[in-house]
């Protein structure tokens, strides 16, 4: 474990962030003293409790995650490998810092919508689409007919939930891939792809049957939160509370009766709760594995029991900072040049897009997994496709991403206007894109969406709709969906590029 290592990709994650944050400040949209220094109070314990977090993830849950995998699928039991694959979605899914921080924003603006009823619905939604992974994976099933199938039955569902769920439920695909649950379900993969390929011998090389299996997985999980949501609001539609998200995006400040860096210390109680019911059944999960399934030695265990330790002390350091001071300052900055776009129009909506496309470039260069993902593209390619192509296509997919997203705002126009089209595009890729780009690449959806866009971005967004005056926070949720579904394209054209190269050098 390498804390300094972590603590460089986290400070690299969120100093630019705060850097433009403090420049609006000071120059076209100030937050005043107060919040300034709230803000960089969260902004440092975000920093230091991500790290944290990290390091223990690294330590203690990605290990257990890839011995889960291996040691199921060597006892050759289908039935025990995806029920414990169910459970083990369903655990880290919950403890996953995203899921929180979403399920918080939701409920600021949604009162009646339950929390925890919320989580545990994304959850199964990931347990059951993980589940319907590995299927594929022991089967060899083509991921792009699974792909198809899996969107076209959650597209249905999302056009018969309400409304007020449907940008919600698309972000809940984005955000539940986060730091928790993507190494997590990665080395389930990778490890029930290991044990496979050795009974299947897979061919050799590149774009053999065993790379292709090892990408995919995350990229299947992530379409189980959209159904499950969309599930969700019509349970809550059929309830009398279907409008529930319809709530006007100001009630996320109004219980905030604790003023100054006091704020902190407030928050500290019930982080600590939210945190411990999160991380309990992930203990007890890997209790119950160490006892039945793995039966470790007391080195390895010990080690497991440090980087949960160090999990829960970063998660509960990283939410106390971003529900302290980095949201609340990311949903001001939004009311302020939303209210000036409002007011004034023209020239303040234009700045309001501009300031928002600057977020989305800079979040998603910032982002220490999309790093890892184009050095991985580029190894794959063998340095076909260049690391920097691949992070200005992302930078300049997800900067329009956003930008789309604060004119959304405003024109109120549908997210199916962005959705359908986008996502039909990307289903077509798949029958023209070599099949290992097409793992990567819906693997990839989580990563672009990671810890800044579903804090901050989110915040500012929810911020500029309440500015708007439209008495409603739906526009706000999508655009976490919008940022996610970028990779799925701009990979899936760098893996056309790479395919055509290659023929040309074949030739």
């Amino acid at each position: 474990m390498n804390l300094s290592e972590k603590f460089r990709e986290t400070l690299s994650s969120v100093l630019p962030i705060m850097a433009i944050v403090l420049l609006l400040s000071f120059t076209v949209a100030p937050l005043g003293a107060e919040l300034n220094i709230r803000f960089l109070v969260g902004g440092v314990l975000l920093i230091f409790g991500l790290t944290l977090f990290l390091a223990g993830v690294d330590l203690g849950i990605l290990p257990i995650g890839e011995r889960s995998g291996a040691a199921l699928t060597a006892k050759k039991s289908l039935p025990l490998l995806l029920c414990v694959s169910f459970v083990i979605g369903v655990m880290v899914t919950i403890a996953e810092p995203d899921v929180q921080v979403l399920a918080d924003q939701i409920r600021s603006v949604a009162p009646s919508v339950n929390k925890w009823s919320l989580v545990f619905m994304i959850a199964a939604g990931i347990g059951l689409f993980v589940v319907l992974g590995l299927v594929r994976t022991m089967l060899s099933l083509k991921l792009k007919y699974l792909l198809v199938v899996s969107y076209i039955i959650v597209f249905v569902l999302a056009f018969c939930c309400p409304a007020s769920f449907q940008g919600v439920a698309f972000d809940a695909g984005g955000a539940t891939t986060g730091p928790m649950t993507v190494p997590f379900i990665m080395a389930l993969g990778v490890g029930v792809a290991a044990v496979r390929s050795k009974t299947n011998a897979p061919t050799k090389g590149q774009g053999g049957t065993q790379s292709d299996d090892s990408f995919g997985l995350t990229g299947i999980a992530s379409i189980g939160p959209v159904a499950a949501v969309c599930l969700y609001g019509m349970i809550l539609s059929a309830l009398g509370d279907g409008e529930a998200a319809q709530t006007a995006a100001t009630a996320g400040e109004s219980g905030e009766a604790v003023s100054g860096l006091w704020v902190f210390l407030h928050l500290l109680p019930e982080e600590l709760k939210e945190v411990s019911m999160a991380l309990l059944p992930l203990i007890l999960m890997f209790a119950a594995f160490q006892l039945f399934l793995l039966k470790m030695p007391p080195v390895q265990v010990q080690r497991m029991v440090m980087g949960l330790v160090y999990s829960f002390i970063g998660l509960v350091v990283f939410l106390v900072g971003v529900n302290g001071g980095f949201m609340p300052a990311g949903r001001r900055l939004g009311e302020i040049l939303g209210g000036g776009a409002a007011t004034y129009g023209g020239l303040h909506i234009a700045l309001l897009t501009a300031v928002g496309v600057l977020f989305g470039a800079v979040v998603v260069m910032a982002e220490p997994a999309v790093w890892v993902l184009t050095e991985q593209v580029e190894q794959v390619s063998g340095g076909t496709i260049q690391r920097r192509v691949m992070l200005i296509a992302l930078s300049a997919g997800v900067a329009v991403s956003i930008g789309l997203s604060m004119l959304r705002v405003f024109y109120g126009f549908s997210l199916w206007c962005i959705l359908i089209p986008g996502y039909v595009l990307a289903l077509a890729l798949t029958f023209f894109c070599p099949s290992l780009f097409v793992g990567i690449a819906f693997d990839s959806g989580g990563v672009a969406s990671g810890p800044m866009t579903s804090t901050f971005i989110l915040s500012f967004t929810l911020g500029a709709a309440a500015a708007a005056g439209n008495g409603s926070a739906t526009a706000a949720f999508g655009v976490i969906a919008l940022v996610a579904m970028t990779p799925l394209i701009a990979i899936q054209i760098l893996g056309i590029m790479f395919k055509i190269k290659s023929k040309k050098k074949g030739a």
